[in-house]
This record gives structure tokens, C-alpha cells and sequence, in this order.
């Protein structure tokens, strides 16, 4: 089954393989053993590469072109990043985040791109520019990705972190009454592990968009604008079995808003305040309609137990 974390946002690549930008100096300078940035070489600007020269490394490479004096970033931050990725024997980037108004947010550690990254951006300060290079085992490996990254491809990337930010275990709100019996009940624990959620037996499910509090904290209110990191358990109302839950990989999701394709699930997170759990229940008809999702059957109720651990 697809994940429902890749089914609720318009698919986005971070390495997609669309060449953007302009071609960079096909100089062969290089820098510290690592292809040298030709121009925009300090934080906050766009970057060019120079093609590599030589053999390139076996192991990953990770340069600290300038630190930063922010915090350091550990397993399961999120990392907001503006980066430029190139080929070692390239000339121009096959894909870069600069210049496009938003930086991309990662999570450290999680498995969500590439294994170089991962590695590489753990550790490091927010504010620093960091040149990765990446050898295949850790980047695509002998399958490639599109026209631009070939098999068995070294990969290059110029990496600013821009904003890093630590992510409770848990929503630790202000617990609120669950007094509505035809509604699920949904668990108060807050020590990170799996949030239960029971269904009502031989109830009939709502037809509108339920988005209540179980636990309310005291974080920003979430706009169509924010990405929003989020644990969550959901099931299917007819038969009370869980179809997706993050606590099976003790996992975070990053959900940017504007990207939700599922409607009851951005209108139910609208407004909701960071560090609060929700319980969201979706009617199909905000949910995934008359089309079966994997193991969720067609036609069906959706029911979430949601912890907004942090809006950015």
C-alpha cells in the first residue's frame, strides 16, 4: 500500500531531476577535495558547482563551507534547507530549492530522502552551508532517478540550513472532556507511544467534518500557509482497524498545508493550535470519496487521532 503520509500531499519530489537554473562554470576547480562553488558562495545565495575533477570520493564528503552558531541539528529535528544539487561530472544542477521562495523541510534521521543526507546534515549547526558529496551507495545507487541522475551517479549538493526546530515526543495540551458517546474516544497519554482510538460499536458515523480537541495547547494556530509536523493514528469508522499509524515507525510527518489534497484533513488542522492533540473525523465526501485507497474500502469514514507537535 502507499503510504497515506504520500497520499495526503500532492506528490512533490525534493530530488526531482527537472535541470532548473543556470548552468554553473564548467571550471574543474575544486575546493577541499569537493567541486568548488564558482559564484554565490556565502549563505543565502544561490550557488554554482564547477565540474568535479578526478575519481570522486568512495565515502561520503561533508564540507563546512561557513558554520553557523545556531543549534545542532539531532535525530529527528526538522531541518528547513535551501540546497542545489549537481552531478560530479556535471555542469549545470538537476534540481535546487533556491530561488523558489520556501525552503524544504527534512526530517533528521527519518529515511525520508536520500541516505548522504540523512547522514550528512546530522550534526551540523543551523545557519552553516554545508557541500555534500554523495557516492552512489548513498544517494541512488545503481538504479539512477530519471534522465539527470544516472546510475551509479556521484551526486553534489550545496546545503544551507536555515531553521531547525526540536519536536516533542507528544502533544501535551490541556485535556479536554470526550462527553459525546457517539463519537470515538481517543486516548490522553503523553509519552509518545501509540495513541488509542475506539470507535463507538453500532453507531452510525457523522456526516460532517468533526475536528475537536483532546488535548489543547497553547502553540500557533495553523494557517494554509505552515507545514505542520504531526503524529497520528487512523482508522477505518466501519470496522475499527487502523489502515496507517506513525507510532508503528515512531515517526514524525511533515504535512505542508497548502500541498493537503484531502479536504476534511486540512480543514480539520485549520485553526487548531500547535501542541494540541485532535480527534478528526471525515466523511468520504471529504475524504477519499467513492475510490479505494489500499486498504481503505471506498465510501468510507476516516478517523484520526492527531498530535500537532509543531507548525513552521
Amino acid at each position: 500500500m502507499r503510504r497515506l503520509a504520500g497520499l495526503l500531499v500532492v506528490p512533490l519530489l525534493l530530488l526531482s531531476t527537472a535541470a532548473c537554473g543556470d548552468s554553473g562554470s564548467d571550471s574543474a576547480q575544486m575546493k577541499n577535495g569537493a567541486p568548488a562553488i564558482t559564484k554565490g558562495a556565502k549563505f543565502g545565495e544561490t550557488p554554482a558547482l564547477s565540474k568535479g575533477k578526478g575519481e570522486p570520493p568512495k565515502e561520503l564528503k561533508v564540507v563546512t563551507v561557513t558554520e553557523g552558531t545556531g543549534p545542532v541539528l539531532k535525530k529527528g529535528d526538522i531541518a528547513q534547507v535551501n540546497y542545489y544539487g549537481q552531478v560530479w561530472d556535471g555542469k549545470e544542477p538537476f534540481d535546487q530549492s533556491f530561488g523558489k521562495g520556501k525552503p524544504f523541510d527534512v526530517t533528521i534521521g527519518a529515511g525520508m530522502v536520500i541516505k548522504g543526507w540523512d547522514q550528512g546534515l546530522e550534526g551540523k549547526k543551523v545557519g552553516s552551508r554545508l557541500e555534500l558529496v554523495i557516492p552512489p551507495a548513498l544517494g541512488y545507487g545503481d538504479k539512477g532517478s530519471g534522465d539527470k541522475i544516472k546510475p551509479n551517479a556521484t551526486l553534489v549538493f550545496v546545503v544551507d540550513i536555515v531553521k531547525g526546530t526540536s519536536v516533542p515526543v507528544s502533544a501535551t495540551g490541556k485535556e479536554v472532556p470526550q462527553e459525546d458517546k457517539a463519537l470515538p474516544k481517543v486516548g490522553t497519554n503523553t509519552d509518545g507511544k501509540e495513541v488509542s482510538v475506539t470507535v463507538p460499536k453500532d453507531t452510525e458515523p457523522p456526516a460532517k467534518l468533526v475536528s475537536n480537541y483532546v488535548l489543547e495547547g497553547d502553540g500557533p494556530a495553523v494557517k494554509d500557509t505552515d507545514s505542520v509536523v504531526v503524529k497520528f493514528n487512523g482508522k477505518t469508522w466501519k470496522d475499527d482497524k487502523t489502515f496507517e499509524s506513525t507510532y508503528a515507525t515512531d515517526q514524525t510527518v511533515t504535512w505542508p498545508m497548502d500541498q493537503l489534497s484531502v479536504k476534511g484533513l486540512k480543514d480539520g488542522l485549520l485553526g487548531k493550535k500547535a501542541g494540541s492533540r485532535i480527534l478528526l473525523v471525515i466523511p468520504p465526501d471529504q475524504a477519499f470519496g467513492d475510490k479505494e485507497q489500499g486498504t481503505i474500502p471506498a465510501n468510507s469514514t476516516l478517523v484520526f487521532s492527531l498530535d500537532i507537535l509543531s507548525v513552521m
